[in-house]
């Protein structure tokens, strides 16, 4: 039994380090303070754990962060995460030029009803530490975006079309390129792997808009850090992006016709 605990513990430890990098610090910590602390209660491990941790994410880590290069997305009215699980997973942290970009990009599209969801970027310490996941998002130089939807009246909206951000492809029609067909018939099946990370697919009655998201892209690419720009080439063609900063990521990669990649040197 003392043996299963362990491995229990380990296991806890592990996918507490891949999912959020600090989790694993926290559960350490809380169980100290469960061994030495004799009170009992219900669900004691669960709120030491929780406690703990979120006084570590939301108190100490912002403070620590800088220190690597590193620090929180700044928010706003448009600058807002896909969805809140990611502030509480240590996934919002970027180099400052990633908020140079989004701070320019809010700038550009004022006047309008365009929000800027951003999904996964990084986690706050150490270069190379992996985001799962992700295969870059490994040096706080990297960002995801949700597309632009709208409405059937073709009014655009802050909603997204999963809860992740992640996973419902607009896919490419036949006049377009399809990467995605090249890729998969070569073998490279985790091609279409977002579709797995939806965590449930929502506004079903949103369509995507062209419009938007061509705007959105183009007022990323405004601000000088932005290196590199992501989307599937069928998404290129169909917005009429001519910016050479857009690029093809590979098949190695997923696909990126849910969402946009940005990067800075």
């Amino acid at each position: 039994m003392k043996i299963f605990k362990i491995v229990i513990w380990i296991v806890s430890f592990t996918l507490l380090i891949l999912i959020t990098q600090i989790g694993g610090i926290a559960l350490i910590i809380s169980s100290l303070i469960n061994k030495y602390w004799n009170r009992r209660f219900i669900l004691k491990s669960i709120l030491l754990f929780s406690t703990v941790y979120l006084l570590l994410t939301y108190l100490l880590v912002p403070i620590l962060a800088p220190l690597f290069g590193r620090e929180r997305i700044r928010h706003s009215d448009k600058i807002r995460p896909g969805m809140y699980l990611t502030v509480l997973l240590n996934r919002n942290y970027v180099v400052p030029e990633i908020n140079e970009i989004l701070n320019d990009a809010e700038n550009q599209l004022k006047g309008t009803e365009i929000c800027i969801n951003y999904l996964d970027a990084n986690f706050p310490f150490i270069n190379k530490f992996p985001l799962p996941p992700h295969l870059s998002h490994n040096d706080g130089k990297k960002i995801d975006f949700a597309l632009v939807y709208q409405d059937e009246e073709g009014k655009i909206s802050c909603k997204t079309k999963s809860v992740s951000g992640y996973g419902v492809f607009e896919e490419p029609r036949k006049s377009e390129p399809n990467q995605i067909r090249k890729c998969l018939n070569n073998g490279y099946y985790q091609y279409s792997f977002p579709k797995y990370f939806t965590l449930g697919e929502i506004n079903k009655d949103l369509n995507f808009s062209e419009k938007g998201t061509a705007l959105l892209i183009k007022a990323l690419l405004k601000s000088k850090p932005a290196s590199k720009i992501f989307i599937e080439p069928h998404l290129k063609y169909r917005l009429g992006l001519k910016d050479n900063r857009i690029r093809y990521h590979g098949c190695k990669s997923v696909r990126h016709d849910d969402h946009i990649h940005v990067q800075v040197k």
